[in-house]
């Protein structure tokens, strides 16, 4: 898709340009399932409204809206559009399953860290006050880190 935004819209500026290419883009991302000729037949409406009603978002396509060139190069552009968010939807699943293993391995990390640092006082007292409270004998104190204390702590809620 960059390759061919770098091909194409040689008369614009780069600001126009840009503009055009993100409105289309959009465009595609909005209608995923439409085709590529009809995308294109869409704006083609819309822009020729707005163009004939003197507001249009892209007045410098006044002239080239109709221009066989245009059309070529919006046609290739929309197509570009469509088989980047096709790919992207078909990458999806790993995407997912990439987010769900980092998720997994910041708490093992996060865990493991635990492990060997002392517990805050805070858990200190609250495991203290939960041991009173259901009358459970302490463990010592050398056996307890941050994570021990959690996952006692969390065992006596259960």
């Amino acid at each position: 898709m960059y390759q061919v935004k770098k091909e194409i819209y040689q008369g614009l500026s780069k600001t126009q340009k840009s503009a055009l290419c993100n409105f289309l883009r959009a465009l595609v991302k909005k209608n995923p399932d439409n085709s590529t000729d009809i995308l294109l037949e869409k704006f083609l409406e819309d822009e020729g409204y707005y163009i004939s009603q003197g507001s249009s978002r892209f007045e410098f396509l006044a002239e080239t809206i109709d221009d066989e060139r245009f059309l070529k190069e919006t046609r290739l552009f929309i197509k570009e559009c469509v088989k980047y968010y096709d790919y992207k939807k078909s990458q999806e699943p790993l995407v997912q399953a990439q987010k769900a293993y980092e998720k997994e391995k910041r708490a093992f990390l996060r865990d493991l860290k635990q492990k060997n640092e002392p517990p805050t006082k805070k858990q200190l007292s609250y495991y203290k006050s939960l041991c009173k409270k259901y009358n459970i004998e302490m463990m010592s104190e050398e056996d307890m880190s941050k994570f021990s204390l959690k996952e006692a702590i969390s065992g006596m809620l259960k």
